[in-house]
This record gives structure tokens, sequence and C-alpha cells, in this order.
């Protein structure tokens, strides 16, 4: 599940019951900018050739220019508009979210936009070189809004520099296909598939509308093969679209393999296959995915079965919520560890897996870390999938549901601790006034919670971390020198309850600017009714902070520091920046100059921090929403900070389309 529902209003009380008084009290004075700016030049050129900079995603830059000493001097250095916008094609202005973090190779920047339009850009300038429009199909309902994470690259060895698609841009669309283009010209490359095109509709099942099964993040490669998973519409039924994950030769787009997420021993029928024999149902795989070249892996987050909330005797949940490790050539299954057992609260693995060097006693051993919507870091031997921390089987609760069935015991790491909430009592309930403090500690009290696992139920059931997390799609981000790991998580409470057949829409879905959602889970003895537990002012009904920055020490397994992350300035009716903590979507960019850009905040706001200490050094308002991960390059001497000032249509903000640039003053 990869959305989170309108969060506009949901601060609009902060002003009332005199909390503008508190408020003003905790405005500080911003540092004053020191005019003698530390200014480095020189250096060669540097890539940014992946969606997490390296393939194993671990988001670090060895660039050290922009520093803890000099990053108050950061200014903008220059803007793109996409014109990707909601009018632009129509009214799509609640579905659409970039989330882009451009790629940088050869000289050019690439990214793509909700539309799916790739755009090269000159990385010095931001200056356009060109751009392609694969003219999505906008007809239909896309479950997952319109959103395009990233491109890959991939260079051909068996071409010279100066051949057609010798550097090849691959791109997947929301309408499910795959795309290959030139990267000095941007035209369709005319050997892969069919005029460029792979079609990724085709084998995964039928689908009920256009945009039930889409592609949200972009491609792995590696090994001269490209892979492909899909982001398939939540709650809808049992026999879902499959979520396959296929590899394509990336010169021809025949295809190589692929890896069906059906248990051992699923026994296929008619019935539950697709046409090309793929289980239906089946967990996906929308989350970026992580490579190991030297072993010849592929690390697969993986979501849960369809529908999320009820299961019944469905066994399609073996690799459902796992991390899972294939062989990059042959996608056969080396080893998988699963995070949540039966997972019934749409707890899926939302982000890209993160390969590091973990050391240990002198050891070092090659290691995956893996964020997750419980706000849990699972830290993994990448070769065995053994745990490098202890991992306990908790007893965790069981379901009142007739027909249904859990595991009696979840997977709980004994280090890292949490980084978010895993309890909240009646008596914890959270507001500005005695009034929205009543109403909450009233809604608390009427929903079963017995901890993060408490599985659903007919009279409701407190979801604490939610669907959205703790941890998303942004993922983290680490650098092997010290053993730093740094995420976003952020906290507030939910709600899921069980409706009868007979109660359930069978055309229900999610309103992206409602509070509500009802969805039918067709096939089912039950539909979906899931909400926001919030007081009348539309405010959490738990307490700040709604969402933070954290460090962890890899080493030792310990939180370092965590802090709030994100002011309340554009979500409350009074531009006030109160530092509370509020959700976010996006993930963390660490750099060897002792600084983590992010952000992520549903606020207009980009901002570093000290990595050691977790104080904002600096920040910068920007035209729109940074719901995006940044990344950074040297290009002319200078080291660039880019991020994607897009908005995100679902939390109610206004959506954007501009690709921000900072660097230090020119000479």
């Amino acid at each position: 599940m990869e959305r989170v529902a309108s969060m506009h209003r949901w601060v609009s009380g902060l002003v009332f019951g005199g909390l503008a008084i508190s408020i003003v009290a905790q405005l500080g004075c911003g540092t004053a900018r020191d005019d003698a700016c530390v200014v480095s030049r020189g250096g060669a050129d540097t890539s940014w050739p992946s969606y997490g900079n390296d393939p194993g995603g671990t988001r670090f830059s060895p660039l050290d220019e922009v520093n803890r000493t000099n990053v108050e001097c950061l200014e903008e250095a220059w803007t793109y508009h996409t014109g990707d916008l909601p009018d632009s094609r129509g009214e799509h202005a609640s579905h659409l979210a970039s989330e882009v973090t451009p790629v940088l190779v050869d000289e050019r920047l690439y990214l793509c936009t909700p539309y799916n339009r790739v755009i090269a850009l000159d990385p010095k300038s931001g200056a356009e070189q060109w751009s392609y429009d694969p003219d999505i199909d906008l007809s239909g309902r896309y479950g997952n809004q319109l959103v395009c994470r990233g491109v890959s690259p991939w260079f051909d060895a068996k071409k010279d520099s100066e051949e057609t698609c010798a550097l090849t841009i691959f791109t997947a669309t929301n309408d499910a296909r795959l795309i290959a283009l030139d990267g000095a010209s941007g035209k369709p490359c005319p050997e892969f598939g069919r005029r460029g095109v792979v079609d990724l509709n085709r084998g995964a099942g039928p689908q009920k509308w256009q945009g039930e099964y889409q592609v949200t993040s972009p491609p792995a490669v590696g090994q001269d093969v490209v892979v492909v998973g899909s982001a398939i519409a939540d709650n809808q039924r049992s026999d879902a679209p499959s979520g396959v994950v296929r590899a394509y030769d990336a010169r021809t787009g025949k295809l190589r393999w692929a890896w069906d997420l059906r248990p051992p021993d699923f026994e296929a029928t008619a019935t539950n296959t697709s046409d090309a024999g793929y289980a239906l149902g089946t967990p996906n795989v929308w989350a970026p995915m992580a490579v190991d070249l030297g072993r010849d892996l592929l690390f697969v987050p993986t979501g849960n079965p369809s529908p999320d909330y009820y299961r019944g005797d469905s066994n399609l949940d073996y690799y459902g919520s796992s991390i899972v490790a294939l062989r990059l050539s042959t996608g056969e299954v080396v080893w998988h560890f699963q995070t949540v057992h039966r997972d019934l609260w749409d707890f899926d693995v939302p982000a890209q897996p993160t390969l590091f060097e973990f050391r240990r006693d002198g050891q070092r051993i090659p290691a995956v870390v893996q964020a997750t919507k419980m706000g849990l870091l699972f830290i993994l031997n990448r070769e065995t999938g053994e745990p490098l921390f202890e991992i306990e089987e908790r007893p965790v609760p069981q379901s009142p549901v007739p027909g249904e069935r859990l595991s009696p015991t979840q997977p709980y790491p004994v280090k890292p601790l949490p980084l978010v909430r895993h309890g909240l009592d009646p008596d914890d309930a959270w507001g500005v006034t005695p009034f929205d403090r009543s109403s909450c500690r009233k809604q608390l009290d009427a929903l079963r919670y017995d901890g993060a696992y408490t599985p659903p139920s007919f009279e409701g059931t407190l979801m604490l971390p939610g669907n959205a997390g703790g941890s998303n799609w942004g993922g983290v981000a680490v650098d092997e020198e010290t053993q730093r790991l740094i995420a976003n998580t952020q906290d507030f409470p939910w709600a899921v309850a069980l409706v009868s057949r007979a109660d359930a829409d069978p055309n229900a879905r999610l309103e992206p600017d409602e509070y509500t959602e009802n969805a039918p889970m067709s096939g089912t003895p039950y539909g979906l009714r899931r909400w926001r537990v919030s007081s009348p002012f539309g405010i959490p009904c738990s307490s700040p902070p709604w969402g933070e920055l954290a460090a962890v020490d890899l080493a030792v397994g310990e939180i370092e520091w965590q802090v709030p992350l994100g002011t309340i300035r554009d979500v409350a009716p009074l531009p006030l920046p109160v530092k509370l903590g509020i959700p976010n979507l996006g993930g963390p960019l660490l750099t060897a100059g002792g600084l983590v850009f992010i952000g992520a905040a549903l606020e207009n706001t980009f901002r570093a921090f000290d990595a050691e200490s977790g104080e904002e050094v600096w920040s910068v308002r920007l035209p729109y929403g940074p719901q995006a991960t940044p990344m950074t390059y040297r290009a002319g001497g200078r080291q660039f900070v880019v991020i994607a000032a897009t908005g995100y249509g679902r939390a109610g903000l206004p959506a954007g389309d501009a690709i921000v640039a900072f660097a230090l003053p020119a000479e």
C-alpha cells in the first residue's frame, strides 16, 4: 500500500484553545548568515547513477564541499519547471505526486514526471536538453495516484559510446509499460521490445479498470537485465492482478525470467492464475529494489497478498511482507526473511533494501538493512539472510473474526529499538482543549488495541503504527564509514473495521481528500472501513511529534538521536513555524560533509541537519512541497544538491512542478 490520505486539515485546530500563545513562545530567531562563506572549488565531476546513488541504495555521497561550516551559505543555483501540473492534462490534482529523485550519468540529469514524461537537463544550468512523452492513458483510475519515482540508466558494454542506445534510460509507466530511451536523444531504442516498448499489462491478469495495475518505482538494472515489479490497487478483490516480478533483456526486451510469488505448495487452477500462469492475488513489489552486482543478487521488498485486511484460508502469504534475495541472472530465490507473518495490517515492506558493509569485532560483513512501516529496522547478512542482531518471536493478539487465522508470534529486532511508538492508551489521548482531548479519549476507548499487531475487528481496531508507517518509500541513508543510518518516520493513528458483505460497497474506493476509506475486498466475506483517528479539529489523537528524523549507530544497534521533522506552517490556518514534527513522504540524503538533507515533511521547506547531533543547520522555503528524496553531484567544480519540489496531491497541498538545485555561491 503506497498512499497516504489527505492531511491538509488535521492540524487546523492547533490555533484554538489558547495554543497560539504557546506557539509564539516557541518561535526562535534563525542563525544569522555568515558572509565569510567558505567556498571550496575543484575536483572531478561526479555522478548519481542510480535511484539511491549506488545500486545498493545507500543514498550516501562522498562529496564534502558543502559541509557543516558553510551549509548556511547554500543558495538557489537553478530551477527547472516541468510544466506537468494537475490542470495541464485534466483534473488530476488529488492524484498527482512526483516523488522523483533524478539521476546523473554521462553529463546529463535525467528525471520523470507524474505523467511519466522523461526529461534530460544540463546539470550545471538546469537547461532542458530533451524530453520524451509516453502519452499515458489518463482515462483510467489509478489506485496509487500518478507517480514516477525515477528512471534507471544502463550502459551497453557491447556498443561504442556514440552508437544509439549505448546509454539507455529505462522508465516504467503508470499504465504499465517498460520503455527504453536513447540517453543522448530521448528517442525510443528501436531494438528493445516493440519500437522501444514492452507492455507489462500482458500476462499480469485481467484488470477491472485501467490503472488497477501500474508501475511507480524505477526498474532495477544489472547483468544486462532490467527488472520491474508493480503497484496494485489495494483492498479491491482477492483475485487482483498478479504481483509477478519480471526481468527483461536490456537490449532486446525479451523476457529473461519471471518470479511468480506463489508459495511452494501452491496448486494452480484456471481460476486463480493469469493467462500467463502467474498466480493472482499474490504479494507484489511496488517499492524500489536493490542490486549487488558482485554477488549476482537482487533484493526485493514485497507487499502483502490481496486484500490487505482479511485473508481467510488463503495460503499466499509465504513471500508476503518480506525481504527476498533473488539471483539476478536467473530469478532463483536464494533466501527470504519475513518481517511480518500473515500480514493483515498493510505493513508491507515499503522501501528499497539498503546494502552496506557491517563492521563488528574487526569483521566486515556484507549486510542489508530494511526499514519497515512498523518503524523497525531489520539488519541481515546479505549473503544468507541471517539476522546480525537478535530477533525475537513475540506472542501477539489473535483474531476475533470467524474464518481468519493469524500467526501466533511476530518478529521483533532486539536492536535497534522501534523508531515509532507501539502503544497508545485512551488516557494518552492528546488535544489542545479539554473538548478535543475528551473526544479522542472516547474514540480510543471504543477501539480494540493490544499493541501494533492487534488484528482487524468488527468494532474497530486502532492501528499504530498506521498503514503509512513508520517508514515509507523514502527509505534510509547509510554512511558505511561512520556506520550511521538516517531514517525519517511518521507516527499517527488510524483505525480499521471490517463490515459485512451486505454493507460493503462493491464500487467503493479511496476518496483522497477525505478522512475515511471504504473498500469492497471482493471475494471475501467482508468489506473494509479505514479512517484516521483525530479530534473534531482534525488533529491526530496521539501526541506529537507526528514525524521525526533519527540517527542509528549500526555497529551497536543504538539510536543516537531523534528530532521532530517539520513544522505546521503550511497545514495550519496561521503560518506559524512550530516544530511539532509532521507526517512526511520522501527520504534522506547523507553526505561526507556531515550533513543530512531532507524535504519529506508535508510543508514547503527543504532542510539540512548535522548528522552527528541532529541539529537543524539550514533550511529554505520552496514553491511547493519537497515530498521526494534529494540527490547531489559535482559538475563544473561545484557541488549541487537537487530536490523535486512538486508536492503531494493526496495531502491536500498544491501540486507543483519545480526541480530546484542549490550550491555554494559562484566565484
